[in-house]
């Protein structure tokens, strides 16, 4: 079957490993102009000399698409609100960044005249879905090329093989190649002596973004988090746009060993993974946010917005952002935060984050119903009648029992 030609194709860059030798392979496989296009989502250093880089290795332009207020506003915040947690544990800091990056991708796509776009995700991860259901959600005319599903290089050994062999300048070696993701909202850690569960992993040689609870001070932070309809809107009294505010909640959470959480996930793909997650101020943010709804939202909505928050961890995490479902349960979501507005104050010590006190003009907490004094507003005979009826099924059944047993 012949090979399809393409005259211009936009590749997702970051100058990691598999990008950085993606701009030779394609030129060479195809002939083709490749434009290089980094999504800035908070990578910080990570991004000083990619274009200087892309270009020296082949590219023909490089684009840097400045997403991080986009990232915070669209991805990050409804996240929040919606408390998604994968798992348990991962709060999503690579499937918040992907979708945004993607679009970015299309749009430049479609600026240039490109006819098709290329990733460096690998077959076996859960990126490559994610860059797929953005791109075809906005661009379903534009083909993608994924080199990792049909090239000839099977490890990331071979891909520092193929780049020394055509001088192309990496960051890493053999011996460190731990794979990583950084942007504003974590740092992930993947492969060598993570791979295999039994071991722990080295965090003073892992850790970025803060330390571990040991070395972190004797005395404990606190701070106080203000929220306007589940929104994160300032930091001790402070008013910050969510860019500031995360990166904040990141050097003081992660001075304090706050966020770091070691898990085996399951992919979308069907394996498990292993990795080392860095969220030191999401971690806070979610804490606060959740602490917020207890005295803000009530019973029903509550206990019901749990399984969205479920369900909506699981679809956020698998790429299917831009899904009808997906815009149904954040407009639930959206409801639900009318009222999650006030303050927490929280005692961050050794990588434990303590509730220390909140409050809230819509706060649904009455210190009066809930004492275990006297009050006008709760006749306790009243849970007489209501425990009969709530407890008739029980009673009738016991019934039952005792006749069948004679």
């Amino acid at each position: 079957m012949e090979k399809k030609q393409y005259k211009k194709v936009v590749l997702a860059y970051s100058g990691g490993l598999d990008t950085s030798i993606i701009i030779a392979w394609l030129k060479e496989n195809y002939g083709c102009e490749v434009i290089a296009v980094a999504g800035d989502v908070g990578q910080g250093d990570e991004l000083d000399g990619l274009e200087e880089k892309a270009l020296a290795t082949g590219a023909s332009k490089y684009y840097c698409a400045d997403c991080k207020e986009e990232f915070v506003n669209d991805f990050i915040f409804p996240a929040i609100k919606a408390n998604a947690v994968y798992e348990g544990k991962y709060l999503l800091g690579t499937s918040l960044a992907r979708p945004i990056i993607a679009k970015k991708l299309v749009e430049i796509a479609k600026k240039e005249g490109a006819d098709a776009i290329c990733h460096g995700c690998t077959g076996k991860g859960n990126d490559q879905v994610r860059f797929e259901l953005t791109i075809k959600a906005f661009a379903p005319e534009l083909d993608i090329i994924a080199p990792w599903r049909v090239w000839e290089l099977k490890s990331r050994e071979d891909e520092i093989e193929y780049a020394q062999a055509r001088n192309i300048p990496l960051k890493i070696n053999k011996e460190t190649n731990y794979s990583k993701d950084k942007n504003l909202w974590h740092l992930s850690h993947e492969g060598l002596d993570l791979e295999n569960p039994a071991n722990e992993p080295m965090y003073d040689k892992i850790l970025e973004l803060g330390v571990t609870p040991e070395k972190a001070p004797d005395k404990p932070t606190y701070i106080t988090l203000t929220f306007e309809k589940g929104v994160p809107v300032a930091l001790n009294g402070e008013k910050m746009n969510g860019i500031d505010l995360i990166t904040a909640l990141n050097k003081i959470g992660g001075e304090n060993g706050i966020g770091i959480i070691d898990m085996v996930e399951n992919r979308l793909v069907g394996m498990k993974s292993r990795g080392v997650y860095e969220t030191p101020g999401g971690t806070i943010l979610y804490k606060a946010h959740a602490d917020l709804e207890e005295i803000t939202i009530d019973k029903e909505t509550q206990h019901f917005k749990y399984q969205v928050s479920q369900k909506l961890a699981d679809i956020l995490y698998n790429g299917q952002w831009y899904t009808p479902l997906t815009k149904a349960l954040l407009a639930f979501i959206d409801e639900t935060q009318k009222t999650v507005n006030g303050e927490v104050k929280l005692k961050l010590y050794k990588g434990n984050i303590i509730g220390a006190g909140m409050t809230s003009p819509d706060t649904l907490y009455s210190e009066q119903t809930a004492s275990f004094g006297e009050d006008e507003d709760y006749n306790q005979m009243d849970s007489q009648g209501f425990i009969n009826l709530y407890g008739l099924p029980i009673k009738v059944k016991a019934l039952l029992d005792q006749q069948r047993k004679k």
